[in-house]
């Protein structure tokens, strides 16, 4: 093997081969971890890729009015995120030493590289904090104030999603998985979220829950006897395109969360000696399996519910089918991911018809997608992980064989500590996200003016508008007539 040190070989050897072996065995450690930093840094291309696919989702769920707003939210998510993620998140996250609630090191990066992290682990993980901030981004869309963007997701990044980070994916967290200090695993088990259906998508989602609670819906969603009214997105192309952009950035988003490639596991089920090349594909292959089949199940859910196909629905249905898996995507079998994926859809259809009975209006379905499937994605684990697979990527516990799902036959402490999280994660995000958005919107920050939202923000606050509707490209910018000219110039001799 390429891990083998030349102090093993050494009696075998003389001296002159013990040195070739020395030198060989430095050059193979280098290659692998190249290959290791190459790995994660294409999978963080990949989930930053996935930033375009909001963009393109975003703008074509909402109306033409407000496609630049949408997409200027979706810039500065990014551009926010990443000044504040490197000033306060990463530490908060990452951060050595700490204790399990929150880091207290690296603050501006300071001391990074260093045996445990590099640049490259940095980049990955700032690319799943600005996932976050963009699907609460989705929620309180065509409503609200460029300032409020800006402050939320500074806080969200910097700090509200570094500290559920922390907690679960930190060898200091309380409820992590890999907990290497402090009193123990959580239910001697820990929390498994093995790329972020609690911890970014919950997150991301019941921050959205909260920011639309407060500001309320568009006006016009609803009429005045409280029955739903649809405002639709303009471009049903653009929903698509963002849709296959997002599952192609969930390939580095759920088998990226490996961080390493070049590992060797021994004794598979079938015997032989499969590497972490065999699980990447088989995480690959779980979150397809997971998507497709959450898209399916909502395109003949929602035909028997509305008597249309709909492909708005199946994509949505497809989102939350990824949303579920990413927390299991490692540890369960793809037979299971199938599974995951049919009750994901209906957890998505359900909160939709719930949504819409309580006027809750959220013009992505964020809240409902991510933080509903995203809770169940979280369960799911506790109930279909295998054992062996855990085993695998977590280590075996103390007596041999940790915890894993329920079904599974591997008891129920790892459903009792993912159960907590996703409890822990709903108070906590709602404890930061809540206050903060009550007091945006107690200072006039939050909200847009009825006539700034009826007219749509590319107008009133972005100086023009996404499209150029006229060849005179003049024209596109210049308010619209009011109703009373329209109607006066349709009924005119010359419109005659």
């Amino acid at each position: 093997m390429a891990t083998t040190c030349a102090a093993n070989l050494a009696p075998l050897l003389g001296a002159a081969a013990s040195n070739a072996t020395g030198y060989l065995c430095d050059q193979f450690a280098d290659t692998k971890s190249a290959v290791d930093s190459t790995y994660l840094l294409f999978s963080a291309y990949l989930v930053f890729a996935m930033q375009l696919g909001f963009a393109m989702l975003c703008a074509g769920s909402v109306r033409a009015k407000n496609t630049m707003n949408i997409m200027l939210t979706n810039v500065l998510d990014a551009a926010a995120g990443a000044l504040f993620y490197y000033l306060f998140g990463f530490a908060f996250a990452y951060g050595s030493p700490s204790n399990g609630f929150i880091g207290r090191h690296f603050f501006g990066l300071r001391d990074l590289p260093n045996l445990d992290f590099d640049y490259d682990f940095f980049l990955f993980q700032w690319a799943f904090a600005i996932a976050a901030a963009g699907i609460t981004s989705g929620s309180i869309a065509e409503r609200t104030q460029f300032v409020a963007y800006l402050i939320y997701s500074a806080f969200l990044t910097g700090f509200v999603y570094p500290v559920v980070s922390h907690w679960v994916w930190s060898v200091d967290g309380w409820a992590s998985a890999s907990r290497t200090s402090g009193s123990g695993l959580l239910f001697g088990s820990g929390v498994i979220d093995f790329a972020g259906s609690g911890v970014v998508h919950m997150v991301g989602g019941v921050a959205g829950l909260w920011g639309a609670l407060v500001e309320g819906p568009r006006i016009g969603r609803f009429d005045h006897a409280g029955r739903s009214v649809a405002l639709r997105g303009h471009s049903a192309s653009l929903v698509v395109l963002g849709t296959f952009l997002l599952w192609f950035g969930w390939f580095g988003f759920n088998p990226g969360s490996f961080l390493t490639i070049f590992k060797t596991y021994g004794g598979p089920v079938g015997g032989g000696v499969n590497g972490q090349w065999s699980a990447v594909g088989r995480t690959a292959v779980t979150t397809t399996l997971a998507g497709s089949t959450a898209a399916l199940t909502t395109l003949f859910g929602k035909r028997l519910q509305t008597g249309h196909w709909n492909v708005i629905d199946v994509c949505n249905g497809l989102l939350g089918g990824f949303a579920a898996i990413t927390a299991g995507c490692a540890v369960v079998d793809p037979w299971a991911a199938i599974i995951c994926g049919f009750v994901a859809a209906w957890v998505l259809i359900g909160l939709n018809a719930l949504a819409a009975k309580l006027r809750f209006d959220d013009p992505l379905e964020a809240a409902q997608l991510h933080g509903g499937c995203g809770a169940w994605g979280v369960i799911f684990t506790g109930l279909f992980a295998r054992g062996e697979y855990v085993d695998q990527i977590y280590g075996g516990g103390a007596s041999g064989s940790r915890p894993h799902g329920l079904f599974m036959g591997g008891g129920g402490r790892l459903l009792a500590a993912n159960v907590v999280m996703v409890l822990v994660i709903a108070a906590w995000v709602s404890f930061t996200m809540a206050p903060l958005f009550l007091a945006l919107n107690k200072m006039g920050l939050l909200r847009v003016s009825t006539e700034d939202e009826m007219a749509g923000m590319d107008q009133t606050r972005h100086g023009g508008f996404a499209y150029a509707y006229h060849d005179d490209e003049e024209l596109s910018y210049r308010p619209k007539p009011p109703q009373s000219a329209q109607i006066a110039a349709a009924s005119s001799p010359e419109f005659q």
